[in-house]
């Protein structure tokens, strides 16, 4: 039988080292002083917002008007459905009313390349400044 022989004690280091702990925690409390104030202030502006904005009228001008050409021989403009035929009529006084003239357009499937294209040049010709393409 072997016996082990006992290793004397070494001079190790036996506590823990904490600065790095210590300069981590500071570290998280500065950064949430400077955060919680943000914080709140950006929810006061929320709440200012949303009341001003019940006080406010309802702007009639729309950002973006949303054109989608069905298969069937009619475009929706803006979810309203309307013969290929008179989209000018319908997306004229739309484009004249809208602050930045975009014009979304959506093809479905099985619409031939032509009628796309056409409502695009249509879209184009009433005025329309940014034309964006989405596809289904």
């Amino acid at each position: 039988m072997k016996t082990r022989r006992k290793q004397p004690p070494s001079d190790g280091i036996h506590d823990p080292n904490m600065t790095p702990l210590i300069d981590v925690s500071l570290v998280l409390v500065v950064i949430l002083m400077v955060a919680t104030p943000l914080a709140l202030q950006s929810g006061i502006a929320v709440q200012a917002a949303a009341r001003s904005a019940r006080a406010a009228k309802p702007e009639e001008k729309v950002e973006r008007i949303e054109v989608s050409v069905k298969a069937d021989g009619f475009v929706e403009v803006n979810h309203h459905s309307v013969p290929r035929d008179s989209l000018s009529r319908a997306l004229a006084p739309l484009i004249a009313a809208s602050p930045t003239g975009t014009v979304v357009v959506q093809c479905a499937d099985g619409v031939a390349h032509g009628t796309f294209v056409g409502v695009l040049d249509e879209a184009r010709q009433l005025g329309a400044t940014h034309i964006a393409v989405v596809g289904s």
